[in-house]
């Protein structure tokens, strides 16, 4: 069976272990009704090597791969280390970065084009900055004109530089792009999420959600989002993705429904960015 992993993170060899551990220090006061403390969340290290060893031990057969810049000056590294892990595998399908500081949105953008990646990956709260903040709008333009997508981590109760009610501003000011709101469009904000994330132009991912939360409430997300919006993440390497796929197929979703968050949904949403596929 065809599985697709849509949100993977992973970092050179030389800093994946630091890189994946400061996140894991990010989230590590986040507080939530099923898991009150998650210091020890991470669960592996951020190499490439590794996750596809975690792929293979899942039958994952294709993952979305993506780092994020906190300056931007790694905008470049990142960019140019996402690409060449997308041509030496030929599981991964990448994202690059982008920084608010960044000085040419338009020529980033272009580089990242010409080197395959047709999405940006953001993660405001992390990075410090809005996602809806003006400073950002004309590399949303560049975007909606160049075809490209946004990947954002969404909603996180303890900042609001990511809340879901800013992606789908975004989303209705930008209605020629795709946005894919990480997290059921609302990490910790599921409820604000599910009353206001409902756009033609919004999709989203599983991943961090399903165990943030008892089984009823999380098949629920299935039916209060249009399923073909849905895809499979992992959230790779704070979790394990042969686990986080068995909390999926373990919520005993319709045939029809889990097949498309599992692949086809991803693999429709791509047909859009036929130079992304791979």
């Amino acid at each position: 069976m065809t599985i697709i992993d849509t949100h993977a993170h992973i970092f050179p060899e030389k800093i994946a272990s630091a890189a994946a551990t400061a996140t894991g220090k990010f989230y590590a006061t986040a507080q939530t009704p099923t898991r009150p403390s998650l210091a020890s969340m991470i669960s592996h290290d951020g190499t490439a090597k590794e996750l596809l060893a975690c792929a293979k031990d899942a039958g994952i057969t294709k993952l979305l791969v993506f780092s994020c810049a906190t300056a931007a000056k790694q905008v470049d590294p990142i960019i140019d280390f996402i690409a060449r892990e997308c041509a030496e595998h030929e599981k991964f399908l990448g994202a690059g970065t982008m920084h608010i500081d960044y000085p040419d949105f338009e020529a980033a953008c272009s580089r990242m084009l010409s080197l395959g990646l047709r999405g940006i990956k953001l993660h405001p709260d992390i990075q410090g900055f809005a996602v809806d903040d003006k400073r950002l709008l004309p590399l949303y333009e560049i975007m909606q004109a160049k075809g490209m997508y946004l990947i954002s981590h969404t909603g996180d109760n303890r900042y609001q530089y990511s809340n879901p009610g800013r992606l789908k501003k975004l989303a209705e000011q930008f209605p020629k792009m795709n946005f894919i709101c990480a997290h059921f469009a609302g990490w910790s904000e599921w409820e604000l999420a599910r009353t206001l994330m409902r756009c033609e132009n919004i999709y989203m991912d599983t991943s961090s959600t399903i165990g943030f939360s008892d089984p009823e409430t999380a098949k629920c997300a299935f039916s209060a989002f249009d399923p073909t919006h849905i895809f499979f993440g992992t959230d790779y390497p704070m979790w394990d993705p042969k686990t986080e796929l068995e909390s999926i197929l373990s919520l005993g979703l319709p045939e029809e429904i889990l097949e498309g968050v599992l692949h086809t949904n991803f693999e429709q949403f791509l047909k859009q960015y036929p130079s992304a596929v791979g």
